[in-house]
């Protein structure tokens, strides 16, 4: 069981996201030293989908980040208000960022994913990808050409259930037709990940850093199959 974003790809920097709305739209004019601070307000406010998480989340917005990966209705209303937070230039940035964060030439490939999954297809380890995430990431396995390595999809939104909740986990493993006990789990989060370890599930944790600082992280899961 793969985790997503941190994990097997990761969202483009937090100015790179703001800077192609930008270019993308032409109808906003902004000076590189705006979108410079813009583009730290909304980091400083966990406002991109797979980005830093909020230094602090707004007293009026704790239900929606707490329930954000539920529903896809609730992951939109949640991230586009907190852009908001963020003193836009312009109001409707809010949607339009948040629209880029669901492309997938916004998402980037760690190193070692495509390498990892190929070597565990070729070996015939079943693989899962689960996440908590309120959009269909689907789009952004097709797009980087990875569908055909991953078996099966586990997502929060869909299910009902988010991650550390085991029930996630069992619905992996079920969809793997595994014993959880013989099914790792690879991801960025020492919470949520980790809640795989209720069924038995080992975990194999890595940093979610940016693309250009983690070259191999992932590359160590093969060599755990090698030893059995």
């Amino acid at each position: 069981m793969f985790d997503f974003s941190g994990t097997l790809l990761r969202i483009e920097p937090t100015e790179q996201w703001l800077r192609a709305v930008l270019q993308d739209n032409g109808q906003y004019s902004l000076s590189d030293a705006e979108i410079t601070a813009c583009a730290d307000r909304l980091e400083i406010m966990g406002a991109q989908p797979g980005g830093p998480t909020p230094r602090e989340v707004p007293h009026h917005l704790t239900g929606l980040w707490r329930d954000r990966d539920l529903t896809d209705d609730h992951h939109r209303a949640c991230y586009t208000a907190l852009a908001r937070e963020a003193r836009l230039p312009h109001p409707s940035l809010a949607d339009a960022l948040y629209e880029r964060a669901l492309q997938p030439i916004a998402w980037q490939l760690y190193p070692d994913t495509r390498p990892v999954l190929q070597e565990l297809h070729r070996r015939a380890v079943p693989t899962a990808v689960v996440s908590n995430i309120g959009w269909d990431l689907r789009t952004v396995f097709a797009f980087h050409d990875l569908t055909r390595y991953v078996d099966a999809f586990v997502l929060s939104y869909e299910l009902g259930v988010t991650k550390p909740d085991p029930r996630i986990f069992r619905a992996a493993c079920d969809k793997l037709t595994l014993p959880p006990g013989s099914v790792l789990m690879v991801g960025d989060d020492r919470h949520a990940d980790t809640g795989a370890t209720a069924l038995g599930c080992p975990v194999h944790l890595v940093d979610p850093l940016p693309v250009s600082a983690r070259p191999d992280s992932l590359t160590p899961i093969v060599e755990l199959f090698e030893e059995g």
